[in-house]
């Protein structure tokens, strides 16, 4: 293989019982140099969703990381999409089958690293391990002078792992390094360091891993080439030295040889594979916790994870399709009030989130206009020059603060008890969201932004911002909600600016010791209501037919 164009093996096999419904999962990477990958994540976003393919596609200066999932004739069109690229011509994938969707999302992520390491100057698109097929993995691991290494995370290794090998027990990737630094199998013995053969699921962990190791002065380094899934697709099971099933990142959760989908669940609270006898333990509560991780949380948050748990049992008993399957955008005038608010808005931009949050709890029908930020129709522009989202057009008058629309809609109606206006606690609800919008929203943007501010990272201001959020955090651990036992207006005008600051680098805020906060969040992401949020609007054009907001019928 080339040097710089490290990647997985492709995969030609194909599905003969088409019986039942077919999904197709591809996995791919490559590492290569992409100098302007934040330029294609919109382009390769809304591809992936013309075609109704989902999953998460991650993009770095080093490469590209990648499973998707979809109509098999859907994924292959992504891609060909891909491969038109001159940089990606030669990108390979791996395939696999199920009978059910493996994601429910499409996400394409701007990232520091494809794989996180944590390590500066490893790569390798300048030099990697020997790569070592299927086929003859069995022989190397056998030979009693090679250490083998499993790179994945403990849970993983939990479920399954080759005969014989090293498990580092490590909680993430990035735990490696520091591994390799003490584990006394690694020693060199007679001023000569061992032979190191190392695997992971599909093969971009070692890549990485193989390259920490030539650069720490091992000389025999190898990995397994295309990773668990090439071995367990080749090798029989009468010739295999597997031992149990291959952890998956996807609904299918593990996979055994044939890559046939194994029997895991998923811990919904930990996300991870729930250990054997799991759910006959008196710590095991669907959506709550499993046994592993039981005493990781509180009450609070517990009951917090039953009422998400509660409104995913509801969403699934009224039939609501809330994740993955598109509603139907074309919603006709009929289904509007005929003075019905104007509603210009920008599906990602949190401003315009938390003024939908307040538009849905209470109730009111909107007709919605969804602007593309690099072309905003005229008519919106005609009532708000300013030119910034969210504007909502009542018959008398303009609205154009996403705040003053939150407390707007909360006065003409207020179901779910979301105000706190003339309570004793609205001052202490509206410092924390003026804490939010002043401070906390400078440092974020100056964290995903750095380059619009001239800075040449925005790390600084990520420690900054998690000040408010360390705040926050030790707010939740007290409740389930920023103002108590209730969501209120408060966590609907936060959440959308935490979420954002989380997904700028999603590996750095997991692997922080904000627990409280993390499920809260969940919870936010994951309720009826930030899905009917999220809905995908087409852009809207001056003719276009009326669609409304909310996309589906109120759910209360």
């Amino acid at each position: 293989m080339a040097i710089g164009v490290c990647q997985c093996v492709q995969n030609t096999g194909m599905r003969t019982d088409l019986s039942t419904p077919v999904y197709l999962t591809a996995a791919f990477y490559k590492f290569v140099d992409l100098p302007n990958f934040e330029d294609r994540r919109a382009p390769l976003l809304a591809f992936c969703e013309a075609h109704n393919v989902k999953g998460l596609i991650l993009l770095a200066r080093e490469g590209i990381n990648s499973t998707i999932a979809g109509a098999p004739a859907d994924v292959h069109a992504v891609l060909a999409y891909l491969r038109a690229d001159p940089l990606l011509a030669d990108l390979e994938h791996k395939e696999s089958f199920a009978d059910k969707p493996p994601f429910h999302r499409m996400k394409v992520r701007l990232k520091k690293e494809i794989v996180t390491l944590g390590v500066p100057g490893i790569s390798p698109t300048h030099r990697v391990g020997q790569y070592v097929k299927p086929k003859d993995w069995n022989a190397l691991i056998s030979s009693p002078d090679v250490v083998v290494v499993d790179t994945r995370n403990d849970y993983e290794v939990e479920i399954g792992t080759f005969k014989g090998a090293l498990d580092p027990n490590i909680q993430s990737f990035s735990q490696l390094p520091d591994w390799v630094q003490q584990a006394k199998e690694l020693e060199a013995r007679n001023g000569k360091k061992p032979r190191v053969a190392m695997f992971c699921t599909g093969g971009i962990r070692c890549e990485k891993s193989t390259s920490l190791m030539l650069d720490q002065g091992f000389e025999e380094v190898f990995h397994l080439q295309g990773g668990i899934l090439k071995y367990l697709e080749e090798v029989p099971p009468e010739q295999s030295l597997w031992e149990g099933e291959c952890f998956v990142f996807d609904e299918r959760v593990s996979v055994g040889h044939g890559l046939k989908p194994g029997p895991h669940e998923l811990c919904r609270c930990c996300r991870e594979p729930l250990p054997a006898g799991a759910k006959a333990s008196p710590l095991f509560e669907l959506g709550v916790s499993c046994p592993r991780c039981h005493g990781q949380t509180s009450e609070v948050q517990k009951n917090s994870a039953r009422e998400r748990q509660k409104q995913w049992e509801i969403a699934k008993a009224r039939q609501i399709n809330h994740i993955g399957t598109p509603q139907r955008q074309e919603k006709v005038a009929a289904l509007l009030p005929q003075d019905a608010p104007i509603l210009y808005s920008f599906r990602r931009c949190p401003y315009a989130m938390r003024a939908r949050m307040a538009l849905l709890a209470s109730g009111i029908r909107c007709e919605m206009r969804e602007i593309a930020l690099s072309q905003k129709p005229e008519s919106m522009l005609a009532v708000s020059p300013k030119g910034t989202v969210p504007v909502l057009v009542l018959k008398d008058k303009v609205m154009e603060e996403s705040l003053d629309i939150m407390h707007w809609a909360l006065a003409q109606s207020d179901p779910e008890r979301w105000s706190t206006e003339g309570q004793s606690n609205d001052a202490l609800a509206q410092e924390w969201v003026r804490s939010c919008d002043d401070e906390f929203k400078k440092n974020l943007d100056r964290y995903k932004y750095p380059n619009r501010y001239a800075l040449t990272d925005g790390l600084a201001h990520r420690e900054m911002g998690s000040n408010f959020l360390m705040k926050l955090n030790a707010q939740l651990e007290k409740s389930s909600y920023v103002m108590g036992d209730q969501w209120c207006w408060v966590d609907a005008a936060i959440a959308p600016f935490v979420r954002q600051f989380a997904r700028t680098d999603r590996d750095w805020f997991d692997a922080q010791a904000w627990s409280a906060l993390k499920i809260w969040l969940e919870n936010f992401e994951q309720s009826p209501a930030y899905l009917e949020v999220m809905h995908k609007y087409k852009v809207w054009h001056q003719g276009a037919k009326p669609v409304a907001f909310p996309a589906t019928p109120a759910m209360n």
